[in-house]
């Protein structure tokens, strides 16, 4: 895993990507991408032979690193056994993914529709929840994201859905708690959940509770911000769901397989959704694929009338076959249990620790290997390091946040006034202890733009 110098080779990389690659959410022309070598386990490098801690996941989805072996074998053998074939047919990794997720999901989610990634599995969601109820309103929360194809990106409540949004018929956003900036005036977890809920349900009667088909929630938000719901919040929105008819999913896209210590975000809480978004770490990422985990009452609903959704790839065989490899792979090497012991005996501790000795730092929230540290200018005002969506100069002093951190070694995840601790989650101990010096180093960069 040492990273040899090939330099023309990453220059040719980079000149053809420049010239035909058009990348996401980015302004073509103001973009420099790094050229990537190679990868291996929680590390990565580039083409001049440096090596970076991937603090990042890749978008938070490489839950057991890159090019972990078995997996890497399992694709190979599928491929040699086959490749592809369309998803009517009964196909065994396909048969024997839905099985393994299965058995993981709460409740009785028994029944698996693949899809190719995270945004399509929210579409779908919310196609089956508005067929099942025959009504059109889908609540969703500011501060959340649910993927950036049009309806998925039209529920999502950050800014990226602000030049796509097209007013979609029957999404309406709420609050939810974030006690941290809270839109409710509480000063206590307890009084920022009871607010919240009674938030959520007044926004129900008076958009008419028997026009609303579903409420999606990120059961930890992501990119948003990991805003872990104070205890007994997502129970309340079970609650009110069941009171209304409403169906409820929860879009563990990001947060679901061992990200945050368990196999699903929802079993910190020991709710049951309706319905169950997943993707990234289903499979690491290695082969595109998401799906929808369906009750038995909702799949019910499909028995002997046609769900109206299909897609070409569904279940695709190497996408399963990677799925089925990674949950044997995260079983076998107490990959969860990984997650869990070192979110809550390392990183928490030692971010809590950063937070005392550096000014910038006003918050850190998280559980597994799901942190995030809010940066501030003010401890006390709570003021962010940068302003919301801020671009150019203004975004000067988490520019430079990144940069340090890089500079040391780490690749951190950066989002408005925010940066993530998402490492693989199979780090090791080792790992994470100069990934977080590295941050410490960062942070300190920081800290220059504080008042």
């Amino acid at each position: 895993m040492t990273p040899q110098p090939h330099s023309a080779t990453g220059a040719a990389v980079k000149a053809a990507d420049r010239a035909h690659v058009f990348h996401s959410w980015s302004a073509q022309e103001l973009i420099d991408p790094l050229a990537v070598a190679g990868a291996e386990g929680s590390y990565f490098w580039d083409y001049d032979g440096n090596r970076y801690l991937d603090f990042t996941s890749g978008l938070v989805y490489t839950n057991i690193g890159y090019q972990h072996p078995k997996v890497v074998a399992a694709i190979q053998e599928q491929a040699a056994t086959l490749s592809t074939f369309a998803p009517a047919f009964a196909v065994e990794a396909r048969s024997e993914a839905a099985r393994l997720i299965a058995e993981r999901t709460p409740g009785d989610l028994d029944k698996i529709f693949f899809t190719n990634g995270g945004a399509d599995a929210v579409e779908h969601a919310v196609r089956m929840a508005r067929l099942h109820t025959g009504r059109p309103k889908v609540l969703s929360a500011y501060r959340s994201y649910h993927g950036g194809t049009q309806q998925a990106v039209n529920i999502t409540g950050d800014p990226r859905r602000w030049a796509n949004d097209s007013g979609t018929s029957g999404v309406v956003r709420f609050w939810a708690p974030f006690l941290y900036r809270s839109r409710f005036y509480a000063e206590t977890e307890e009084q920022e959940c009871a607010r919240a809920l009674e938030h959520l349900e007044t926004t129900i009667a008076f958009e008419g509770p028997a026009t609303v088909a579903a409420i999606i929630l990120e059961t930890i938000p992501g990119t948003a911000g990991i805003m872990v719901p104070p205890p007994g919040y997502l129970a309340g929105v079970r609650e009110i769901c069941d009171k209304y008819g409403i169906v409820f999913v929860l879009d563990e896209v990001m947060a679901g397989f061992g990200r945050t210590g368990e196999w699903f975000a929802a079993d910190l809480s020991g709710v049951v959704p309706d319905l169950m978004t997943f993707a990234k770490g289903v499979n690491s990422g290695y082969v595109p694929l998401g799906g929808v985990a369906i009750s038995a009452e909702i799949a019910a609903t499909f028995g002997k009338r046609p769900y109206p959704g299909g897609l070409t790839y569904s279940g695709h065989p190497l996408a399963c076959a990677a799925a089925v490899a990674t949950i044997d792979v995260m079983a076998a090497e107490g990959v969860v249990e990984n997650a869990a012991r070192l979110g809550a005996d390392v990183v928490g501790p030692a971010l809590r620790e950063l937070a005392e000795r550096h000014p910038c730092v006003g918050e850190v929230r998280g559980t597994g290997m799901f942190w995030a540290l809010e940066l501030v200018r003010n401890k006390e005002t709570r003021e962010p390091l940068v302003p919301y969506i801020a671009a150019g100069e203004a975004n000067a002093p988490m520019a430079a946040f990144a940069a340090a951190a890089k500079a040391g070694g780490v690749w951190p995840f950066v989002n408005m006034n925010r940066t993530h601790v998402v490492p693989p989650c199979n780090v090791t101990e080792a790992e994470l202890k100069e990934g977080l010096a590295a941050l410490d180093a960062a942070l300190s960069v920081a800290d220059e733009h504080t008042e």
